[in-house]
């Protein structure tokens, strides 16, 4: 039987690292490629959403998404993609332990539409955070503040469960040909043959 490479103190095969290197690989490039000027707050949510919990679907362990999410923004960062500089982590980090706290709480969330749609929604409002903190580092007014807020974190919260809403089918059609593992309880006394 072959050794498994392992990384990261022991924590993911090879495998699961490459995995999440894609996942954080495609959020940066839909990021660099979809530099769209859409006057749409929060449409970056999708795509980074989606590979989130494609992250999480693919590799099932806590600290997935959350690693995923680091490495695509220190990435973005390095490439000098953010108008907020250093706080573009945050962008990246927030949504990525939401995912990871609701995958604890819930391991089969990414085969369930409704969770998928609440995670989406959670994770895009959890963004606003670091949108607050600017707008008080700013010195705008609270009113300015609330509206601003009022408005990314409610387009983020619908551009977050649309790219969410899409995790589902994908991950159940994965597990389905055996590509990740699947999330079900074998039914006791399965395994002995």
């Amino acid at each position: 039987m072959a050794r498994d490479i392992r990384f990261l103190g022991k924590r993911f095969t090879l495998r699961e690292a490459l995995v999440l290197g894609f996942c954080a690989t495609f959020i940066v490039l839909t990021r660099a490629a979809l530099r769209l000027h859409l006057s749409l707050p929060g449409h970056s949510m999708f795509f980074l959403l989606f590979f989130l919990l494609m992250a999480r679907g693919c590799v099932p362990k806590i600290g997935s998404a959350t690693l995923v999410g680091v490495i695509s923004g220190l990435v973005c960062l390095m490439l000098g993609m953010a108008k907020m500089g250093p706080l573009i982590l945050a962008n990246f980090v927030l949504p990525a332990l939401a995912v990871d706290v609701a995958g604890a709480i819930y391991p089969r969330m990414v085969s369930s539409h409704v969770a998928c749609l609440l995670v989406g929604i959670l994770a895009a409002a959890s963004k606003s955070v670091s949108a607050i903190g600017i707008d008080f580092l700013m010195g705008m007014e609270e009113e300015v503040i609330l509206q601003h807020v009022v408005i990314t974190t409610t387009s983020g919260a619908i551009f977050g469960a649309l790219g969410a809403s899409l995790v589902p089918p994908v991950v159940k059609r994965l597990q389905a040909n055996n590509l990740i593992p699947s999330s079900r309880v074998a039914p006791p006394g399965a395994g002995s043959a």
